[in-house]
């Protein structure tokens, strides 16, 4: 069974940045789409960057909200067990728990729906 572990979250100032980490125990980290959601007090859960290696292109692609391109960045490690979130000019709308997600299918979606196994979700407090 898929296990994901977030770490990295904590408060900072506007401006800041914060690098959050998602290692995936028991499995590599190929083929199937990683992203990150996150969830703000009284929101539904949202998009916010995604990842997906395939040979079929023989790299990554990644895919950004609107409200975070510029801003963040998604990578992997070299050894296929890790997702990263750089995120840099942090603003306070960015406040909220943030989520590792990996899809149980070989295609990328933007919802949460489109993901099977989930981190226990990592705080992330940007003040003015």
């Amino acid at each position: 069974q898929v296990q994901l572990i977030e770490s990295g979250g904590g408060l900072v100032q506007a401006g800041g940045s914060l690098r959050l980490s998602c290692a995936a125990t028991r499995h590599t980290i190929s083929d199937y789409p990683m992203a990150w959601f996150r969830q703000a007090p009284g929101k539904e859960r949202e998009f916010v960057a995604g990842i997906w290696w395939s040979i079929r292109w023989s790299g990554g692609r990644t895919y950004y909200a609107d409200s975070v391109k510029g801003r963040f960045t998604i990578s992997r490690d070299n050894a296929k067990t890790t997702v990263f979130l750089q995120m840099n000019s942090l603003k306070p709308e960015d406040t909220a728990v943030y989520y590792c997600a990996q899809s149980g299918t070989t295609a990328f979606g933007f919802s949460s729906r489109d993901y099977d196994y989930w981190g226990q979700g990592t705080q992330v407090t940007v003040s003015s």
